[in-house]
């Protein structure tokens, strides 16, 4: 009985060493690299990207695995202590936990946990397998547990989706600055994608001069006085607009291009996009640079104009933290 009491007892730490230290292999491993493997053909990278992308699964898994460990060695201790004791005594019972509760903590949780913290993507990658093996036999319940967090979420009101981007930009960073620690990055490359994250996320109309307060051209005016409204206000585009009785903007003029313009007129007039104000910063950046224009009108949603954006308002941020 004491030898079928110590296997058990084995595989329970075992399996708690196990768990423990893929949990926190997992948080702890950057996800491009099982990313890049998984693109490469490798079937556990695959398997192990898919879990990252399913948090949920991998949670449940891991509940249960450590359940699982934590009732074979509570069923090991019980086994021992009735070898040792068969008589109506609870003493070994109460004992046994005790005595051993400092081998289980560094040997089933501490040690485990500081080996994949220190080797992540190795230990995981050789843990791989077997925990794959653990996913689809736990699977049942591992159903059961997301579809109770699923009414959970539902009835809190409260999505894992911004805690998940937080701890992917968090890993991002991680990543970055490793390059960078690396001599992979130089400072200014960092700083963009330190900016790049602070700003992607926020509304372009954050960025945007209010309407009323940006300076603008007419097309009854001269192009003399139109470069010298340039010149006081220091900048080197103009929206444009009909007349003083019409506000509408027809679009914008480039004051380069008005110099070199051998006529009086107001031209070339170039198009000034349109820009929802709830659209993100970056993907307002990428329509400027498709379009290939400088000046963008932010819209509200019944189409008014609420604020000019120029390119160089989005680009700033990216190498200013997002301030």
């Amino acid at each position: 009985m004491i030898v079928w009491a110590l296997v058990v007892g084995l595989i329970g730490l075992g399996l708690s060493a196990f768990f423990s230290g893929c949990e926190t292999g997992f948080y702890r491993v950057t996800r491009l690299r099982l990313l890049l493997d998984a693109l490469g053909g490798d079937p556990i990278a695959r398997g192990l990207s898919w879990l990252t992308n399913h948090p949920t699964f991998f949670v449940a898994t891991t509940l249960v695995g450590n359940n699982l460990a934590n009732y074979l060695v509570s069923l090991a201790i019980v086994m021992g202590a009735q070898t040792l004791a068969p008589e109506a005594n609870h003493l070994p019972e109460i004992v046994g936990p005790i005595l051993l509760a400092p081998l289980l903590f560094v040997y089933g949780e501490l040690l485990p946990k500081y080996l994949f913290f220190q080797a992540p993507y190795r230990l995981l990658r050789r843990a791989g397998p077997l925990f794959l093996v653990f996913t689809g036999l736990f699977a049942p319940l591992s159903v059961m547990l997301w579809a109770f967090s699923k009414l959970l979420e539902r009835a809190m009101g409260a999505s894992p989706q911004r805690v998940m981007s937080t701890l992917a930009r968090r890993e991002l960073q991680r990543v970055f600055e490793e390059g960078h620690e690396a001599g992979l990055l130089k400072p200014t490359q960092r700083q963009l994608a330190q900016g790049l994250f602070a700003v992607a996320e926020r509304p372009v109309v954050q960025f945007a001069r209010p309407a009323q307060r940006v300076a603008r051209a007419r097309l009854d005016m001269p192009k003399d006085e139109v470069l010298r409204f340039a010149r006081r206000h220091r900048t080197p585009f103009l929206p444009v607009e009909r007349s003083m009785q019409d506000r509408e903007l027809v679009g914008y003029v480039r004051i380069a291009d008005l110099m070199l313009e051998t006529s009086d007129a107001i031209r070339p007039i170039r198009p000034l996009p349109a820009i929802a104000a709830q659209e993100t910063h970056l993907a307002a950046l990428m329509q400027l640079h498709t379009t290939g224009e400088q000046l963008a009108r932010v819209v509200d949603a019944s189409g008014n104009t609420v604020g000019i954006v120029a390119i160089d308002d989005l680009h700033k941020p990216l190498f200013h933290g997002g301030r």
